[in-house]
């Protein structure tokens, strides 16, 4: 997937909140921005990937004002919140009696978690909506191919659940639980270090994924999304012999759509920016079930 116009609003807003966020020091703060504007004058062309673009500046801002987690107060909140509304999309799921709308259910619930991100422009998001948004999700499903990702899941040996967020993995916890449920050994790949609000092990054992999983393992990089070549080889083996990978979060889609892939995808995502949901034909706010060969 490729930028749009509209991201440059989107990298910059994020930037400059993520740059107060891990400074008070206002020169260091000028200084930081700076850079930022600086890389962005040179790779923000039309070919370039937003999430390449979004890790790369993030990465910036860590290594110039030292703050390695500016979002961390944000990710225990996240992760807090999330634990709370986890019991309804529970019961949601516990009413249906046949596997695959057990797990269209945890689906919808795994993607409406994904709404828990911040500073985007065009995702005015607020704690206090998951509860509305668990209930109405099937209203706000644009893309749906559930069917088509419950038959792969339903035939898998062996599941890589790729997490974006904090808090959201919490609602994760649900989808693995549905995949372990129909037989495949499920092991959930986290990011290796913080990337604005995205879930590391820390946040996995906070939501204890780590006792719903068959195992959790860091992909080896701190990237935005998946990107292959900075991952570890031990990662890439599963992730190359896996039958179903289940990513979630525009991150993911923004990268893997890049790539050729060599098992099925299953992406899940809520459209939080223009530039996604342009991509898929949609609105934005609006809930995707895609799968990707």
């Amino acid at each position: 997937m490729k930028i749009g116009l509209r991201c440059i609003a989107c990298i910059l807003n994020r930037g400059y909140l993520q740059i107060q966020e891990s400074t008070d020091d206002k020169t260091l703060q000028f200084k930081t921005l700076s850079e930022v504007l600086s890389f962005l004058t040179e790779e923000f062309t039309p070919t370039a990937n937003p999430a390449y673009l979004g890790t790369k500046r993030d990465r910036l801002i860590r290594e110039i004002t030292g703050n390695p987690d500016p979002y961390k107060q944000k990710k225990q909140l996240s992760n807090k919140k999330a634990l709370e509304i986890v019991p309804l999309a529970r019961s949601i799921i516990s009413k249906e009696t046949s596997p695959e709308l057990r797990f269209r259910k945890a689906c919808l619930s795994a993607i409406v978690g994904n709404i828990m991100e911040f500073d985007l422009p065009d995702n005015p998001f607020k704690f206090s909506d998951l509860e509305r948004l668990i209930q109405q999700a099937e209203d706000d499903l644009a893309v749906d191919e559930i069917s088509q990702i419950f038959d792969m899941a339903e035939n898998a040996k062996s599941v890589l659940y790729l997490t974006d967020n904090a808090g959201e993995i919490a609602l994760d916890t649900l989808l693995v639980q549905e995949l372990k449920n129909l037989g495949a050994h499920v092991t959930v790949g986290v990011k290796a270090g913080p990337i604005l609000n995205d879930a590391t092990l820390e946040d996995a054992e906070i939501v204890g994924m780590d006792k719903v999983a068959d195992r959790v393992m860091s992909t080896g990089s701190d990237s935005v999304g998946l990107f292959p070549e900075e991952c570890s080889e031990e990662f890439l083996e599963l992730y190359s012999s896996a039958d179903l990978v289940v990513a979630k979060g525009m991150g993911h889609a923004e990268t893997l759509t890049e790539l050729e892939l060599q098992v099925p995808h299953a992406l899940l995502l809520r459209t939080k920016c223009s530039t996604v949901a342009n991509h898929f034909g949609v609105g934005t706010g609006k809930n995707i079930a895609k799968l990707l060969h």
